[in-house]
């Protein structure tokens, strides 16, 4: 508990000390996410432990890698998650909140297998599959949004 409140209390500094950097050595940020669906309805989450709420899985695309390539890294690292077929290009949002470069590429995945049950590490403590209307109380507005854009056909917004 101790812990947890030093991170929220850090979570501001770390932010814009990582932003900073990624600002300084990178004209735009750009980021690869994904809603993954299992064939019972559920979609995969993940609480990372340097930022509050429950979270879309993916990442930052590093330089010389693809969009494609950054989210099936990003799968593998925090769900032990195998695509099996291309996942569908849903959206690409502008990340204001992040900063005045940030953009997220949200893709859709029903084609994957799960290699093992993932084991919390110092970045992503907690994962799971959930259903839609049982998301836990803390996922994030936008990840909801998201959830529903791809589930309920609720508009597409431009903003993550």
């Amino acid at each position: 508990m101790r812990l947890e409140r030093l991170r929220r209390g850090l979570e501001p500094a770390i932010r814009r000390v990582l932003h900073l950097y990624w600002r300084l050595s990178r004209g735009m940020t750009l980021g690869a996410r994904a809603v993954v669906v299992d064939n019972s309805g559920r979609v995969f989450l993940v609480k990372h432990s340097y930022v509050s709420g429950w979270h879309l899985p993916g990442g930052g695309v590093e330089p010389e890698e693809t969009t494609l390539e950054a989210l099936a890294r990003e799968l593998r690292e925090e769900g032990n998650i195998e695509l099996t077929a291309a996942p569908k290009l849903h959206a690409v949002y502008f990340n204001k909140r992040v900063s005045r470069r940030d953009h997220v590429v949200l893709f859709v995945v029903r084609a994957f297998r799960q290699t093992a049950e993932p084991v919390p590490d110092r970045e992503i403590v907690a994962h799971g599959f959930f259903a839609p209307q049982a998301l836990p109380q803390d996922t994030t507005i936008s990840t909801r949004a998201r959830i529903a854009e791809v589930l309920d056909g609720a508009p597409i917004a431009e903003t993550w």
